[in-house]
């Protein structure tokens, strides 16, 4: 399996791929959460880089940050929405959390203009304000805008070779591989005497970002004599399957996924045509019971919208046991994400405001040095 983090692949196995990329299981350390919310019990989050010295830093009370961001190229979705879960939850148990505004990606990766991404960057920043993200204890930044990020990065590409960078990547043009060194800034950015110097630095991504993971800790490696970085850490969690039963939600399939921002009737419409582990006939799934394994509507309540194990595990015996109907069952989760949706949309509204201060005030800061 390659991992490319501009692609789209489908994960089969996830152990395989953990012994394949040398990625650490997390059931081991379930223990040492306090408090762990349902992605991280449920194995949503299913592997991990060096996240124990993470959560050593946790229990023993000492400096640590999160770290992670968003590409500005919509408003934010699903898988949006468990990285942001995330970096609330990290930002809580006290670590300095870092949000980046990845627009030089979209305009690399998307053709995005920087002047459309701003605009766009205002909405995506609103939306993590709204999920809980604390500005007063963190920090939220547009890497266009971000000197330190950019000097990092022409400092970062000393010694790097082609080879490295197409064993990484493949082969990219060049302004992927430029975006690529970026992002490595980013990751190792709360680790700059600006932000109180190295620390345990966690990045909350999807598995297909693994590749930006491993290329930070080779840098860290080569800078930690002169820099002083610690290897970044890392989570990863699954991939959430389209509404549709594709693989992966996808922007490119509208049908695939919803955003947080999405005309509920339009959501509504979504989650009645959604793909579902049911049986031809009403009579078959009362016989035979359904599939929830195969359910886009089960995996969206096991992966954001009933915190309550127990309700879970009942929604999962009633399927297979034939005692409700994908209807029935679509009926009852459709009012948990509308409900959802209308909090969160009516607290983004009030963040707007606040959203358009960051980026304006960053307009006005002048540029940061290393």
């Amino acid at each position: 399996m390659v991992l490319d983090p501009w692609g789209e692949f489908k994960v089969e196995d996830y152990e395989k791929l953990c012994r394949d990329f040398g990625i650490q299981p997390l059931k081991p350390l379930l223990h040492e959460f306090k408090d762990p919310p349902a992605f991280i019990r449920r194995a949503i989050i299913f592997g991990h880089r060096d996240l124990d010295i993470v959560l050593r830093a946790v229990k023993e009370c000492t400096p640590f940050a999160v770290m992670s961001g968003i590409k500005p190229t919509g408003d934010f979705h699903l898988g949006s929405l468990l990285t942001a879960k995330e970096i609330v939850y990290f930002q809580k148990l006290g670590g300095l959390a870092v949000y980046c505004i990845a627009d030089i990606e979209a305009y690399e990766d998307n053709d995005l203009p920087f002047e459309v991404s701003k605009e766009i960057a205002v909405s995506n920043i609103a939306d993590i304000l709204a999920i809980g993200f604390d500005p007063k204890r963190g920090y939220i930044y547009r890497q266009s805008r971000e000197r330190r990020v950019k000097d990092l990065a022409y400092l970062f590409g000393k010694g790097v070779t082609l080879a490295t960078m197409t064993a990484i990547y493949g082969d990219r043009h060049f302004g992927l591989y430029m975006s690529a060194f970026i992002q490595i800034a980013d990751i190792l950015l709360p680790q700059l005497k600006d932000f109180d110097g190295p620390k345990p630095t966690v990045i909350p991504v999807g598995i297909d970002q693994d590749p930006h993971i491993r290329f930070a800790r080779d840098v860290a490696h080569r800078f930690r004599e002169s820099l002083g970085f610690i290897p970044p850490a890392a989570t990863y969690h699954k991939i959430m399957r389209g509404l549709d039963g594709s693989p992966k939600m996808s922007k490119r399939s509208p049908l695939s996924y919803f955003t947080l921002n999405e005309d509920l009737d339009s959501v509504r419409w979504k989650l009645a045509n959604a793909y579902t582990g049911g049986r031809a006939t009403a009579k078959e799934q009362r016989e035979l019971g359904g599939i929830p394994e195969l359910c886009c509507i089960y995996e969206l309540c096991a992966f954001h919208f009933m915190e309550d194990d127990s309700k879970l595990i009942d929604m999962y015996r009633r399927c297979k046991a034939g005692d409700v109907l994908c209807g029935e069952c679509k009926a009852e989760v459709e009012e948990l994400v509308l409900d959802f949706l209308r909090q969160h949309q009516e607290r983004r509204r009030s963040f707007i405001d606040e959203a358009l201060r960051i980026v304006e005030e960053e307009e006005r800061r002048e540029p940061s040095y290393l």
